[in-house]
């Protein structure tokens, strides 16, 4: 498919990164955490289903155009987790589309880091990235993800199910309803 080339993005608090086959070990460990997970698993990550993940991210740089990245604070220079841009294969239904996600380590939660990453992923997607619409994802019950989603200004466009049966809104920003600005709506 081929997209802009995979952008290193810094925000005044993180720097979201391609991820790396040597980020293995870091990451399994943020796996690890059931919380981080929690939505749509209900359980924690093996550090060998992380190692397939990894995988399957980087390849999707290639494949896709777009993918996950790492999501570090810059204060410590620690993998907190990640975000970005990826294409939803997940959910056959809404594709063509991309979608903006992020997951944090519990520590991490509950500062803002979320909306600081997904507000750098989408104003690249909608700038360098070309895109006419992003799409963001969560289960209804995950209310702190939706609230980021609304802060962004991503509205509700459809309600859905999942891969696990688990029930999925489908939220949608078009370009030309995004301001490049504190608030994005």
């Amino acid at each position: 498919m081929g997209g802009p080339a995979i952008p290193t993005l810094t925000t005044e608090r993180l720097v979201l990164r391609p991820f790396v086959s040597a980020d293995l070990d870091e990451l399994a460990v943020i796996h690890a955490e059931e919380s981080f997970w929690w939505y749509p698993r209900r359980a924690a990550m093996s550090a060998e289903e992380t190692r397939g993940f990894l995988t399957t991210v980087i390849q999707r740089y290639e494949d896709d155009g777009f993918g996950i990245e790492a999501l570090i604070d810059r204060a410590s220079g620690r993998m907190i987790g990640w975000a970005g841009l990826a294409v939803p294969h997940f959910l056959p239904e809404i594709l063509p589309a991309v979608e903006v996600g992020w997951r944090l380590s519990g520590p991490y939660r509950g500062r803002g880091l979320a909306t600081e990453a997904g507000a750098a992923a989408v104003e690249f997607g909608f700038t360098d990235g070309g895109l006419e619409r992003i799409v963001s994802l969560y289960e209804p019950e995950n209310v702190a993800s939706g609230r980021v989603m609304e802060k962004l200004g991503f509205v509700h466009r459809l309600s859905t199910v999942g891969p696990r049966g688990e029930k999925v809104a489908v939220m949608e920003l078009q370009r030309d309803g995004w301001t490049d600005g504190p608030d994005h709506g």
